[in-house]
Parts: C-alpha cells; sequence; structure tokens
C-alpha cells in the first residue's frame, strides 16, 4: 500500500490534477463577472456596489504586488487589495476576476509619481482613473 503523500505527487506528474485559480484575500463570492471595460463604460450602473469584475492583468506593484491593473479592450482600472490587506506575486499575468467597489479616484501629482515609480515607469500616471477596492482576487490557472 503506496503512503497517501506518494499517490498525490503521481497524480500530479500525470496531470490528472489540475489546478485552479490561485487565490488571494477572501473568496470571491458567487455570480457572474462584469467585464472592467463594461463597468467603467455604464460607470453609473457599476459604481459604489459591491460585485465581481473581469479582465486580464496588464500590470502589477514591482514594489510589492499591492496592487494591479485590470485591462479590457482598451479600458482599465486600478485594483487595489483593501489597505494593504493582502499582495499578489509582482509577475502575475493572465486573466483576473476581483471582488470589490468601483470608483473614479483623482490622483495628485504626487500619487501619480508615486504609482508610476512602483509601475516601474517615468512618466506619471493619469491625474483620473478608475480603481477597485477589492477585498479577493481570483488569478486564473495558466
Amino acid at each position: 500500500m503506496r503512503p497517501p503523500v506518494l499517490s498525490l505527487a503521481l497524480l500530479l506528474a500525470s496531470g490528472a490534477v489540475h489546478a485552479g485559480p490561485q487565490v488571494y484575500g477572501e473568496p470571491l463570492p458567487p455570480g457572474e463577472a462584469v467585464p472592467v471595460s463594461a463597468a467603467i463604460a455604464d460607470f453609473t450602473a457599476h459604481a459604489e456596489t459591491p460585485r465581481r469584475f473581469s479582465g486580464r492583468i496588464a500590470q502589477v506593484c514591482q514594489a510589492k504586488g499591492c496592487w494591479m491593473m485590470l485591462e479590457q479592450d482598451g479600458r482599465a482600472a486600478r485594483v487595489m487589495f483593501g489597505d494593504h490587506a493582502f499582495y499578489i506575486p509582482k509577475d502575475s499575468t493572465g486573466a483576473a476576476e476581483v471582488h470589490g467597489v468601483l470608483t473614479r479616484h483623482e490622483l495628485t501629482e504626487a500619487a501619480a509619481r508615486h504609482l508610476a515609480e512602483d509601475a516601474g515607469q517615468a512618466a506619471p500616471a493619469p491625474s483620473v482613473e478608475y480603481r477597485i477596492v477589492a477585498d479577493g482576487v481570483e488569478i486564473a490557472a495558466p
């Protein structure tokens, strides 16, 4: 009889077990996700209420992994992870869903410079951006 650990290792090596999404923060509640581009296009219908949003990870904070840009069809929102409640790996890519509240946020010059530095960019961020304060993130398995 094989020990259970060896059986699991054999299943993983054979590819019989498929990895699910990586979850950071709180598990996302059930429900359909609104594409981030649709949410921004109809901002008033999707703002200020917690919901699921979807898109692809376009950028991640390179200082700590404390935010990401969720993009779809040329529209993007910066996803902040609560009040730095959790972080994601700085090399995260691919499709993602988040649960949080969409807002429109005016950046000061200092805040824009700080976010650009965190992204490893020289140019400042726009003065107004869409932002989702998320309590949970699911990143699709590659």
